[in-house]
């Protein structure tokens, strides 16, 4: 049996292991090292006991509380609903109208409706309104079924060229597939409408085929028609594009944006504050 050697220094005993002169010691682990590691397991079991823990192929064990952390956050949920049915009550008895004059249902709305702008309008219409080409731009002076309070509710109550039977609804002849006008004639018009914002040339001809195709919609006048969505087309602002070839594209085969109707989507208190957010971006009127 192999002697039993002992460090001189520190009195522990040696494993026999030697390098290079230097002894390894049969240092033990510290008590309160094992101690933490036997908590630990205990509490793991305990856990896996007490909480949902083990996967199964199409389940999982439940734990014996039963815990959930989707409940606990429906919980949550519904205690948040709660506290808001107050102010819901006083929306929906509200008109957007009356919203926007009580300070503390503005104060409310405004807050509500840039987190709904944000997450569901902005994807499109940019952050602030700011748009984008063929999204408009919620923040100048043009609307295209009119910028009023109720207007912006309808707008986006029920969309543009949308599936709900209220959508708001519009739609531009195709001119130059339609054999309305010639490629000579879509040329000649789209001078005329850039004339009436001062950037292009009228001509009688141009003149005389806006007052046959265009008048009826965009007026004598082209400042447009918003019973009809029709846009005003001597304010410099383009949808789709500025310029005569764009211009004479959307004359010849012409591009119809759609938005959702948000009804059935956001509720009717969501969207009363997002129409007041809108309103305030800076178009509304």
């Amino acid at each position: 049996m192999a002697e039993v050697k002992k460090d001189a220094l520190t009195g522990i005993e040696t494993t026999g292991h030697e390098w290079d002169g230097i002894e390894e010691l049969r240092t033990p682990i510290p008590r309160w090292w094992m101690l933490t590691l036997w908590v630990t397991v205990i509490w793991a079991i305990g856990y896996w006991i007490v909480y949902p823990a083990w996967p199964s192929l199409s389940n999982y064990t439940k734990g014996v509380i039963g815990y959930s952390s989707r409940a606990e956050l429906k919980k949550e949920m519904a205690r948040v609903e709660e506290s808001r049915a107050g102010w819901k009550a006083k929306f929906q008895a509200a008109s957007v109208g009356d919203i926007a004059k009580d300070s503390d249902l503005l104060n409310y709305a405004m807050a509500g409706g840039r987190v709904i702008f944000a997450d569901n309008c902005a994807p499109c219409h940019a952050a602030g309104g700011a748009g984008t080409k063929g999204y408009p731009t919620l923040v100048d002076d043009d609307w295209l079924w009119g910028g009023t309070l109720e207007a912006i509710e309808k707008t986006i109550r029920f969309g543009i060229r949308g599936a709900h039977e209220d959508t708001r609804e519009s739609q531009m002849p195709n001119f130059l597939e339609d054999e309305t006008l010639t490629k000579e004639q879509v040329s000649t018009v789209a001078d005329y409408v850039l004339a009436l914002g001062g950037s292009g040339s009228a001509s009688a001809a141009g003149k005389a085929l806006f007052e046959e195709n265009c008048t009826a919609c965009h007026g004598e006048d082209g400042k447009g028609n918003k019973e009809l969505g029709a846009p005003n087309l001597i304010d410099a602002i383009w949808l789709f594009g500025e310029g005569k070839d764009r211009v004479a594209a959307q004359v010849a085969k012409p591009k119809h944006g759609v938005m959702p109707a948000w009804q059935g989507r956001l509720n009717g208190v969501s969207i009363k504050q997002v129409s007041v957010y809108v309103h305030s971006l800076g178009g509304g009127k």
